[in-house]
């Protein structure tokens, strides 16, 4: 379990943007993951509130991990669906996802965003989405008419 959780700490301090946000790794299993986000200024919109890129970014990464955990590292997001519960005005944002369905070349993934502040928790986002290995879409690419 230790090579998962290295592979995916790597994986995510790759990542420039996350980097950038500062999300952090908190846990990688067999097939579910969470990652955390401290709320800080920078990361709201004008009413104060956590700004729903913020949280979609964060529900998408983690739609992606999870479904990298089973289906190798090299996947992306096809598509994903984002449901925002309630807005986020400080504390830490956690995304839990896990896959639900997974193929040879597709997983569908869960995921449930919370906010956490002083040993409390609320649910503030769920999404789901289809994490598709890139071989993949490099074969689509391929067999795809070019313009032009």
């Amino acid at each position: 379990m230790t090579d998962l959780v290295d592979r995916a700490r790597g994986a995510l301090l790759a990542q420039p943007f996350s980097v950038l946000l500062g999300t952090e790794l908190m846990h990688a299993g067999t097939n579910e993951l969470a990652l955390c986000l401290p709320v800080r200024e920078e990361l709201k919109q004008q009413h104060g509130f956590v700004h729903g890129g913020v949280i979609s970014y964060l529900a998408d990464n983690a739609l992606t991990f999870a479904g990298a955990l089973v289906l190798g590292p090299r996947v992306v997001t096809g598509e994903y669906k984002i449901n925002y519960l309630r807005p986020v005005l400080s504390g830490t944002l956690v995304a839990r996802a896990n896959v639900i369905h997974a193929g040879r070349q597709q997983a569908t993934c869960q995921c449930s965003v919370y906010v956490m502040e002083g040993g409390d928790e609320w649910l503030v986002a769920l999404a789901q989405g289809t994490v598709v290995r890139m071989s993949d879409l490099d074969e689509q690419r391929s067999a795809a008419p070019r313009a032009g």
